[in-house]
């Protein structure tokens, strides 16, 4: 159990600078605001974001930041911010772009922060894309150049139980009941594009699955966080798209009584969340109806019944750029309004691929995407081609434990229209 936990940190850092929805003056119960973003803080070398955020200088890193103020979450869940086993990238990240002021918006900081290693880029000894040479990222245990790359980190205002949180990082893909573990081609037999040796160190997780306990208050809140391998850079056997389908599943497993005892987590403690409140949050990579994903995984998902169904975050600037970058988007069959990624117009279009869900136990009082109109202030910091943050957008929801009850003037239906930029 110590070796599992060795390089989890919980940051402790100084109070909270500005005003966010959980500490808002105002009547009505305390809302919590929740948010994932794909910040596409990677890099190709290892070492190198830490060394790109040593100093206030990245363009880059200012967007990403500017972003995270003008928002304002009390829960964020960064993906693709390469991991370090000190976590001194994140803490140049929180000193030099999150407390300092990005174009006038008001800083701010995360008191507590969770991460841990990632399966990206940790070699598996085996030839796993099956070309016939060792090594290299699509050998890795989840694609990757070099150990933690494209991994995550959970920042919070409010304290977090680290000896309850659960991480699923070493879980084998072959464990799952029914799993979709993709075929060779080339042979008759199912199932059969990964060797037994391959399946015995295969996880089925890409990055990791976490299941982190934050204390907010009077309320605990299961934050279920992943970030699965696109369905896409593979062949016919689809052993991408059959992964991220499966990934996808564990938290509909993990929810589902009976249907979550083959679930492991890597201290050994069996089982899925039972009771309590929790919100899932990520990069899921899936579409539920466009893309290259295997859509029943996100569909059960998104129609689970422990889940809310009263909200869905929306932006009107992804209306206006699915009718302006046309291309694969004019032939898709989703509602553009839900889009969370701006993803090649010509091959793939834009796509919904990041979610912030919320248990029915939970009061959902709105939220939305940050994805503003090209006329909008705010519309430099992700319109463009390389876009100036990610090409994914940030997706939050304001919930309250009260469920139902939110504050006096809150609206789930509306978009939420954010401070103007200076």
């Amino acid at each position: 159990m110590r070796a599992a936990w060795r390089s989890v940190l919980t940051i402790c850092a100084a109070a909270v600078v500005g005003i966010s929805p959980a500490t808002a003056a105002g009547a009505g119960p305390a809302v919590i605001r929740i948010a994932t973003f794909n910040a596409s803080l990677n890099r190709d070398l290892e070492g190198a974001l830490r060394r790109d955020l040593a100093t206030p200088d990245s363009a880059q890193a200012r967007a990403v930041a500017e972003i995270i103020q003008r928002v304002r979450p009390d829960i964020l869940l960064l993906q693709e911010f390469d991991f370090d086993a000190h976590g001194e990238a994140l803490a140049a990240f929180q000193s030099n772009y999150l407390a300092r002021s990005q174009n006038g918006a008001a800083p701010i900081q995360f008191p507590y922060s969770f991460f841990t290693e990632s399966n990206t880029g940790l070699a598996s000894g085996f030839d796993l894309n099956n070309d016939g040479t060792l090594g290299g990222g699509q050998d890795a245990l989840g694609f990757g150049e070099f150990p933690g790359q494209y991994a995550m980190v959970l920042l919070s205002r409010f304290p977090i139980d680290v000896r309850r949180s659960r991480t699923f990082r070493h879980f084998r893909w072959r464990d799952m009941p029914d799993a979709l573990l993709p075929d060779d081609p080339a042979t008759p037999q199912p199932g059969d594009w990964y060797s037994p040796e391959e399946l015995a160190v295969l996880p089925l997780s890409s990055k990791s699955h976490w299941d982190v306990v934050i204390r907010a208050g009077k309320l605990t809140l299961h934050v279920l966080a992943s970030h699965p391998t696109p369905p896409t850079f593979d062949g016919q056997e689809d052993r991408n798209g059959r992964r991220n389908h499966d990934e996808v599943r564990f938290w509909s497993d993990y929810l589902t009584p009976r249907r979550d005892t083959y679930i492991r987590d890597d201290a050994g403690r069996r089982g899925g969340l039972g009771r309590g409140e929790f919100v899932i949050l990520g990069d899921l990579n899936s579409d539920p109806a466009d893309g290259d994903s295997l859509h029943d995984a996100i569909l059960t998902l998104l129609g689970h019944r422990r889940l809310s169904q009263v909200f869905t975050p929306v932006s009107e600037g992804a209306i206006e750029a699915n009718a302006e970058q046309g291309g694969a988007n004019a032939r898709q069959q989703g509602d553009p309004r839900f889009d969370t990624a701006d993803f090649n117009d010509r091959m793939v279009g834009n796509l919904r691929a990041d979610y912030a869900l919320a248990s029915s136990g939970l009061g959902v009082c709105g939220g939305g995407v940050f994805w503003p109109r090209r006329e909008e202030p705010a519309a430099a910091l992700v319109w463009g081609h390389p876009p100036p943050s990610s090409d994914h957008r940030l997706v939050w929801l304001d919930i309250t434990a009260d469920a139902g009850q939110c504050p006096p003037g809150s609206d789930p239906t509306a978009i939420v229209t954010l401070p103007p930029r200076r």
